[in-house]
């Protein structure tokens, strides 16, 4: 797939999620199916970027081309400076945050919360794309404010007059958060309504999802975040799906070890034993979700303090899995639930 002058290995993008997409799981993502990979987002407040987490969010060594580098802010002059220092730091494209819900996000006028002010919308957009003109710039957001405030049309042309090279479209309002279902409709209207490629957000949990929702909206392709957390190769299922028609055959239990396995290495590596242990717990929790004996793992797994014992964990957990013919076990509903 060609996007804004890159080779794309498909339509398949990786949603920015703040205290996920690091180095590590991007390159994992890649490795696993996605063509593109958005950074999680990088504050536009230049007294931060001195900061280890900032450091590490703008760390791209290693990682497969292009690097898009998500950034938010409500102040236009903080935003433009953002944007090139993240152009002068390895960035190929920058993306605008104007669909995380989070309070702290949302409480200073940044992310979704923007879209309630449709003149500061277009005087950051503008900035942005003038601060980098070798670059392009892409926009995340989502429906609306609310729901009786879908102005997602209204913020796309704006984005579009801006010079805004592409939009990704999250099918909830601020409002909404995570709740409830997401909704295609509005993205189907934008992709109607503008030139640029649209890509859709929201819901995407399946191969055959994935499908639809491409067909329903007219979508150039579509961006999976939370599905994706402790199952990296729904991309490769889905690209597999798009190609052929025919749904892949899940990962065994030892595949899924070995990928969790070279994901803790590349954790470890990126943050050091002791915060790589921290940040690891997560996401050992996503691949082990809905296992047979998972609960029990976690809580033990959440007491450990060092690499060695938490990967001696994870193997045993894991190594049980494959002894049944390497398939992996799931609780099925009822008393079993409760065991798992």
């Amino acid at each position: 797939m060609e996007f804004l002058g890159f080779s794309l290995r498909n339509n398949l993008f990786v949603a920015p999620m703040a205290g996920v997409t690091d180095r590590p799981f991007r390159q994992l993502c890649k490795k696993l199916g996605a063509g593109l990979a958005v950074s999680e987002m990088v504050t536009s407040n230049s007294l931060l970027y001195g900061s280890a987490k900032t450091r590490r969010r703008a760390n791209h060594d290693g990682e497969v081309d292009p690097i898009s580098v998500q950034i938010a802010g409500a102040d236009p002059a903080m935003m433009a400076q953002a944007a090139r220092y993240n152009a002068d730091h390895g960035a190929q494209i920058i993306d605008i945050n104007m669909g995380c819900p989070a309070k702290k996000v949302c409480n200073v006028m940044a992310g979704s919360a923007l879209m309630q002010n449709e003149p500061l919308v277009a005087k950051i957009l503008d900035a942005v794309v003038g601060a980098v003109p070798g670059l392009p710039v892409t926009l995340k957001f989502r429906t609306g404010w609310n729901r009786e405030n879908r102005n997602a049309p209204t913020i796309a042309r704006i984005a579009e007059e801006s010079g805004i090279r592409a939009i990704a479209i999250h099918g909830r309002t601020r409002a909404d958060q995570y709740q409830g279902a997401a909704e295609y409709d509005t993205i189907a209207l934008v992709k109607s309504r503008v030139g640029i490629p649209v890509i859709a957000n929201g819901d995407i949990t399946s191969p055959q999802k994935a499908r639809h929702v491409l067909d329903y909206t007219g979508a150039d392709g579509v961006m999976i975040g939370r599905a994706a957390q402790g199952r990296p190769w729904l991309f490769r299922e889905i690209e597999h799906f798009l190609a052929t028609g025919e749904e892949m055959a899940p990962p065994r239990a030892t595949e899924i070890h070995r990928i969790l396995r070279d994901h803790l290495a590349d954790l470890y590596g990126f943050y050091g034993e002791e915060m790589g242990v921290r940040i690891a717990r997560k996401h050992i929790s996503w691949y082990t979700k809905g296992l047979v004996g998972a609960a029990h793992f976690r809580h033990a797994m959440n007491q450990l303090q060092t690499v060695g014992e938490q990967l001696a964990a994870a193997d045993e957990f894991f190594l049980g899995h494959a002894a049944a013919n390497d398939s992996l076990r799931y609780v099925t509903e009822g008393t079993e639930m409760k065991a798992a």
